[in-house]
């Protein structure tokens, strides 16, 4: 849920859900269910009020929660709050390939005034120093464009190692964070999930083939399927560039999984078949602990391919 956006507009139902929100932090999460109601019964049209309700119901285990998600789906189709991620994990709905768009931007920017310290400093986050690790003997680079950039995370560990440095993100408040560090000669709002022609990476004057470093630190488990990312760092890159990015590890077998995080894991084997079928050579992989959730250990993928020339 996002805070920003957890308001009624109506005094008494936003003072009952405030309420409901004490009840749930006590772990009452019944309680807290039952109070929800009596707020939506004030404003039945309150998008953000239904899938909170949603979560309430899920934590109590009642059944009743896939309603609450269809209600507040059915109030914002564009799926602000993800929750249509939710009902697949109740398994009311298929996994979806990609999750919703605005659901990733909101999320993070939501998330990017304190992204750093929490990801850093609390879970332990070392995706974009292994990552730099993993390009360094193929330094230095021409052109890098960092997928998913952040806050500049990456951007910070390779900048020394390129000529040129290029950050793309969906959400326009951790573009603002980055820029804030005079990282990159350039930012721009991209959302990887589109076709090449609309992802906005060749936007302007910005042409294709231009990189020979794309970088994808800690991004694709938000994005599901990999079937519009391949395509559209294959006319990023010049012949013989560079492809480095990270997956959270799925295991053996399949494709993709939705975890209860929210996040896709990837398993090997499909991001090799994916790599074989659109021209990238492997050239490195390591498995690793990348972050800690809840105190236990993600363990991921890095990987470094390259575009065959």
């Amino acid at each position: 849920m996002l805070p920003s956006q957890f308001s009624s507009g109506d005094v008494i139902a936003d003072r009952r859900a405030d309420y409901a929100r004490m009840l749930a932090e006590g772990g009452d999460f019944g309680a807290a269910a039952e109070l929800m109601e009596q707020a939506l019964e004030i404003t039945s049209d309150w998008a953000a009020g239904w899938f909170r309700l949603g979560e309430y119901r899920e934590k109590a285990g009642l059944e009743a929660a896939v309603d609450a998600y269809r209600q507040a789906l059915t109030l914002a189709p564009d799926d602000v709050f993800g929750a249509r991620l939710r009902l697949a994990l109740l398994g009311a709905e298929d996994v979806p390939d990609q999750p919703p768009s605005r659901y990733v931007e909101g999320l993070f920017d939501d998330y990017a005034d304190r992204f750093d310290t929490a990801l850093v400093e609390k879970l332990d986050y070392s995706v974009p120093g292994k990552l730099a690790a993993l390009v360094a003997p193929h330094a230095p680079f021409r052109n890098t464009v960092d997928l998913g950039c952040g806050t500049g995370l990456f951007g910070a560990e390779i900048r020394d190692g390129t000529s040129r440095l290029e950050g793309f993100d969906l959400s326009a408040n951790m573009l603002a964070k980055a820029e804030a560090k005079n990282l990159y000669d350039h930012l721009g709002q991209s959302d990887l999930s589109l076709p090449p022609e609309d992802s906005g990476l060749f936007s302007g004057t910005l042409p294709r083939h231009r990189a020979d470093l794309a970088s994808a630190a800690d991004v694709l488990m938000y994005l599901g399927s990999l079937e519009t990312v391949f395509p559209l760092v294959l006319e990023l890159l010049a012949p013989a560039g560079l492809f480095a990015f990270s997956v959270e590890d799925a295991g053996e077998g399949g494709s993709f999984t939705l975890g209860d995080s929210l996040r896709y894991a990837h398993s090997e084997a499909y991001i090799r078949a994916l790599l074989a079928r659109y021209g990238f050579d492997l050239l490195d992989l390591q498995k690793t602990v990348i972050r800690l959730d809840a105190g236990k250990p993600v363990y991921g993928i890095l990987f470094l391919s390259r575009k065959s020339a």
